[in-house]
């Protein structure tokens, strides 16, 4: 998948520096990695961060740990990758994004979906942390019921689009709610909406059915 020039919402700069400096849960650094293989803005920002991690760790203190090292640990380093199995990695042909790929097995067909109500349709993906990843995949002309949210929710369209109460968000977008955030997304009428939705608390619902439904499909 190509990186896309008409991305109109981007990531936060403390977002991009939370991935930068590693200090952000595995749910949160996919999307965020996710969303810079598809901008090119967004990409220059982390790389800028990066340089600048880089910068700071050039100091007298790590070159001093780096000249307290025992003589042997090369030695040990250089044995130790000598003993490692080289394969050649297997090439994923898939319609994600690569840093997405790997979680879902390949390719939005390979994915397992579960229905939630509407036929709109989700997978929680594997990950470590608090934070949940879900793909989405809503259909065209479906809105998601009517909430607000217990604390923060990225959401990154892969493909299609959909729009609610803060605008338009199409492929490489994502939209970033919060506790002060209370929307209806609606997929575009033309096409399937498929999504990459991450959450650190649960959705607020304002009616009844989603409320009911909500201990079973961990939205």
């Amino acid at each position: 998948m190509t990186k896309m020039t008409n991305i109109n919402h981007h990531l936060t700069d403390e977002l991009i520096m939370g991935y930068s400096a590693g200090k952000l849960p595995e749910a949160i650094d996919l999307l965020i990695a996710t969303h810079i293989s598809m901008c090119d803005d967004c990409r220059a920002a982390m790389e800028s961060y990066d340089a600048l991690g880089g910068a700071l760790l050039e100091d007298d203190t790590l070159i001093t740990d780096i000249a307290d090292m025992d003589d042997g640990s090369l030695a040990a380093t250089l044995a130790l990758i000598g003993e490692q199995k080289v394969t050649a990695a297997k090439p994923v042909i898939s319609d994600v994004p690569a840093p997405l790929a790997g979680y879902i097995g390949g390719s939005l067909s390979d994915v397992r979906w579960r229905p939630v109500g509407m036929g709109v349709r989700q997978a929680i993906l594997q990950t470590e942390g608090e934070a949940v990843a879900r793909l989405l995949h809503i259909p065209a002309g479906v809105a998601i019921p009517h909430h607000s949210h217990g604390g923060l929710e990225l959401t990154l369209v892969l493909k299609g689009a959909f729009t609610d109460e803060d605008g338009h968000f199409g492929p490489g977008d994502v939209e970033i709610a919060d506790e002060n955030t209370d929307h209806t997304p609606v997929a575009d009428l033309s096409e399937d909406c498929y999504c990459l939705a991450v959450t650190d608390a649960s959705l607020k619902f304002k009616s009844l059915l989603p409320k009911l439904i909500q201990p079973f499909v961990r939205i």
